[in-house]
Parts: structure tokens; sequence; C-alpha cells
């Protein structure tokens, strides 16, 4: 037994300052003779040896680490092998894997411990008739089923809008979410509108700025937060600032670079010192004058803003609007789209955390498919979604939270499916694999986030085929464990700010801890029934699944339990 994690039990002093010395401890098992630590300070290593406590069958191995410079890697070396994020090896192993100790201004608590629920405005609600059809738009009915592909699929219009969101937020808030995540409500020439005609207004078709500040004001009124969604790599091809071509990628001959070839969405040049200012540095700048009403930005295509053939200004381009939003609002929250391994991105004193495709969505994915699921793509991949098990789920989730800080993997969102994505639903198939779904999301370190309809079951087998308009006019229910199990993380401070610790890993069942100084919880999801597993605990009280722990974890499956222990 061997472990250590970037949590408060293994870490104290959550913020550390540039200068300042952080007590590290790792737990062993009682055979461990020998621990050192080594940090890099200006690049070059140094070591320090750890003394040991004894607390029960286990010693606790505590060494003070000095925070040289903003971001600090340690690792450990137990009698002469290397212990690091991934884990014990008797083989040196590369610096990328290794703990991080991040000094560069931390997030607000509450973007933390929020529960994220994402709205796709135009099939959320409607507040009355929907407005006169605009010129670029095909009117659709409510109830009329998506067209998912084809020139209509993002020309197709709903007719939902801000104010229909502030009339549901009774819904919101008894599924546990406390955080309201609206894709983009700049006027635009689609329904996605991610190609904006405006970053100055809110788009008249939602209710316009007004909308807004009383969707705003209603959400703070019940103590939750807004998130707006804020392109930094492209705007639409009607946008004004493209009669400027310094603001943008522009050839000789009048040519434009843009998003993935997609003529109607030319790429910005953040090389442009008016970009910056209008963006970011002027005092109404857009990344600011949005923050009177918003709690925070999630920033699409992160990954590529900055980045063109020989330029790469990404990390610059993340701390100017770092800087920006921390000068609007020191509160405020500032999340990357990143589609696959964000870490490369994370600790720059940036983005502070990523929507975690790639170490939550994928990785469960693979392990909770259906064994008939049929998708073209695997969320891009060519193949469809490889059926892969219990180990190597883990071992993905590992492996991604070993590219960054443990600060950035808990501000990080996990989500089950979003609006570019197939639904959860269709993806697992039964209800029983979604509820083990849902009870990951609500346990695993991270910040939940659900997708608008996902709480009914809606299906879809891609991202506009899933952007369906909520079955308000139907009598469909609400699933159950939604409310349950997020209220439970609301409940318990080791499911928001625990530690990790794994305690068992097989094909069809994974079984791990969250742990805080005072709360010990243990949480199984099996995907399938089998054998029941050996677990030494004669005394838990089960908290969900209703299942008894006594000597072994049970072998019902599908299933996610989840017990309290004695700390």
């Amino acid at each position: 037994m061997m472990h250590h994690d970037g949590s408060a039990l293994h870490v104290p002093d959550q913020n550390p300052r540039l200068g300042s010395n952080v007590d590290v401890w790792l737990r062993t098992g009682p055979s461990v003779r020998s621990v050192h630590v080594r940090s890099v300070e200006d690049g070059e290593p140094r070591f320090t040896a750890a003394s040991a406590e004894r607390r029960g069958a286990e010693l606790w191995w505590r060494a003070s680490v000095l925070v040289r410079n903003p971001v600090t890697r340690y690792r450990f070396i137990v009698d002469g092998d290397w212990y690091t994020v991934l884990g014990r090896f008797a083989h040196d192993v590369p610096d990328d894997t290794d703990f991080r100790l991040v000094a560069h201004p931390g997030p607000a608590p509450w973007t933390r411990e929020a529960i994220v629920y994402q709205i796709f405005p135009d099939r959320f609600a409607r507040s009355a008739t929907a407005p006169a059809t605009p010129d670029w738009a095909v009117r659709r009915e409510w109830d009329d089923p998506v067209v998912g592909r084809g020139p209509d699929a993002s020309r197709q219009f709903y007719g939902g809008d801000l104010d229909g969101i502030a009339r549901r937020l009774d819904h919101i808030q008894d599924l546990g979410a406390d955080t309201v995540y609206l894709t983009p409500f700049f006027p635009a020439r689609s329904n996605h509108r991610y190609d904006a005609v405006a970053f100055d207004r809110v788009d008249p078709l939602l209710g316009g700025d007004r909308a807004l500040r009383r969707l705003a004001d209603a959400l703070h009124t019940r103590g939750m937060r807004l998130v707006g969604d804020l392109t930094t790599n492209h705007t639409g091809v009607e946008h004004p600032w493209f009669d400027q071509p310094d603001l943008y990628y522009m050839s000789a001959d009048g040519g434009y670079e843009s998003w993935l070839g997609v003529p109607s969405l030319p790429k910005l040049n953040w090389h442009s010192a008016r970009l910056r200012e209008r963006f970011v540095t002027d005092p109404d700048s857009i990344v600011r004058r949005w923050l009177r009403y918003l709690d925070g930005w999630r920033i699409d295509v992160a990954n590529m803003t900055g980045r063109r053939d020989g330029d790469d200004l990404t990390h610059e381009v993340s701390r100017l609007i770092a800087q920006s939003v921390r000068a609007a609002r020191p509160d405020a929250l500032l999340v990357a789209e990143h589609a696959h391994g964000a870490g490369p991105d994370l600790d720059a004193d940036g983005w502070q955390g990523t929507m975690n495709y790639a170490g939550f969505l994928r990785p469960l994915w693979t392990w909770l498919r259906a064994d008939d699921l049929d998708l073209p793509d695997f969320l891009g991949v060519p193949g469809g979604v490889p059926a892969r098990d219990g180990h190597a789920m883990v071992a993905t989730m590992r492996a991604m939270m070993a590219t960054m800080s443990w600060r950035s993997w808990i501000h990080s969102w996990n989500l089950l499916g979003s609006h570019d994505t197939a639904r959860i639903r269709t993806v697992v198939g039964d209800l029983g694999r979604m509820e083990v779904a849902v009870g990951l999301l609500a346990t695993l370190p991270g910040v939940p986030m659900m997708f608008a309809g996902d709480e009914f079951g809606l299906t879809g087998s891609f991202g506009e085929q899933s952007r369906t308009p909520m079955p308000w006019r139907t009598s469909i229910q609400t699933l159950p464990w939604y409310s349950r199990l997020l209220s439970l993380r609301r409940k318990h401070p080791a499911l928001r700010g625990g530690g990790l610790r794994f305690a068992h890993v097989s094909a069809d069942a994974v079984a791990f801890w969250r742990e805080t100084h005072d709360e010990r919880l243990l949480i199984l999801a099996r995907r399938a029934p089998g054998a029941p597993l050996p677990m030494p605990i004669s005394e838990a009280t089960n908290l969900y699944g209703g299942a008894e722990l006594r000597g072994e974890l049970p072998g019902d499956g599908p299933t996610v339990q989840i017990w309290s222990c004695p700390s």
C-alpha cells in the first residue's frame, strides 16, 4: 500500500506561495525503510529525507518542499524506487509524471465545488411564442425531431430564449446543479452561435441584454452562478471586424485562414495589438464587460487559440485572458475546451482547468459502452468507441492526471456528454450502466458537468442529433439517481475535495476511496455482475445503493455503491 496525491490530506497547504516551504506526505506500508523527496529548483533536482510517523498499520512520511518556481515538480524515492503520479517504478521514469505544486494565483473555492448544468439556449425552453424566424433560419416546432445532418442542421431554429431558462431554474436546482453554463449568446447566423457577428450585445432572439441580466439576477438570488461561452479562436465571417485584416490571418491574395477550413469561421490573429485590446486589455473589453453579469467563461477551441503554423501564442493568450478576468472578477471561473489531452496548456497562469474529455469522458465511455454501440467515430477518432476494461479506464485516467497538477485536475469539468457528442444514454444503452456513469460523475475528483436533457435519458448519436429540445410537454420523468447522487456530493466534503486512492481495479469493477482527515468514503462501480471481492472492512454505513459491506464488495451489477467508513 503506497499513496500520495495533491489533496489536502497529503498536501495541507493547498495555495502555496512562491518561496514558501510546503509539507508533503506519503503513506506506505510498515515495511518501507527509507523515503526521500526529489524536488526541482530552477531546473536542478534537490533531495530531502522524509521522516515517518506510524498511524495504525501505516507509515506516513513527511518532507518539506521549497516552492522555488511557479510550478515546482517533485517525486518520492522509496527504498530506491521512484514513486510518481503513475505509481512505483524500479526503473527511471521521465519527469513529466511528477507531482506538481503550483504557486500561480489559485481559483476561487466555488469553482472547484460547483455542479455545472450546460444549456444549448435554442433548445432548452421558450418564454413565449418564438420570435419571427431570422433570415438564416428554418423554423421548427418544439416537438419536431432534430435534423442531425445536412445544410439545415445549423439553421433549424426552435426559439428557446434566456427568459425561458429563467422560468425553469427550479428544475436545474432540484437536480443539484448550482452553476448554469450557456453555449454562446451573441448574435450569429446559426443556432449554435459559435459564428458570432458581434460581441457587444446579446442576441435579440434570446431576449437581448436585459434578458441576460434577468437570468443572472434570478440565478444570483438563488445563490447560483452563470458561466458564458467565449470563442477566442474565430468569429463569423459576417462580423464587422472581418473588414479589418490585421485582426485575422489573411493572405496577400485575399484568402484567409479559417477554423478547420470552414469558410464561415475566419481565424483570429493574436499577434494583433488591436485584437488584444478589444478582446482582453481594454477596461471595457469583451472578456471584462460581460463579467458584470457572468461568473466566468468557458473558452471555446482553447487548444487552437493563438496557434497557427509557426505561431504558438496559446499560453501567452491564456495568461492575458486570466489576468483580465481577475482584474474584473477575482472570483471568476476560467475553463478551457480541449477535446484531447490539455495538460501541456494548464498550470501556466492561464486556464484553471479543462473540459475533461480525455481524462474522464473518453475512458468512461470505453468501459461502459453498450455491446451493440455503433458510432462512426469516437469524438473525431476513426473506428468508433473501443471496448475496454476497468484496467484500461483507470490507466487512462491516471495517465491524463499525470500531465497536470492536482489543482488543475480538480478544477476541470468531468462530463458524460455535451452538445458536441453523443448522448450518454445512447453510448451505454441500458439504464443500469447509465446510473453507474452518473455515479462516477458524482464521486470522482473534478467538477461534474451535465448536458441538459441527459437527466431525462434523451438519446443522440452525435452532436447535432443530441441537441434535442427539452421534453417539457411530455410526462417523461427525471432519472432519480441524478439528484440523489449529486446531493451526496454536495453533502460530503470527501467527494468534493478528498483524495483519490484506488482500492480495486478489475475488468468489470472499480472501487476507490475518497478521503479527507475527517471522512472516508468507499465507492464501488460495477458495469456487470461478478464474484464478490474481498474487502477487509467490517464497519461501514451504506449511503447509496443499499448493499451491506461485510468483508467483501458485492457482486451484483451494474451498480454503484457508496459507503461511509470510520476515518
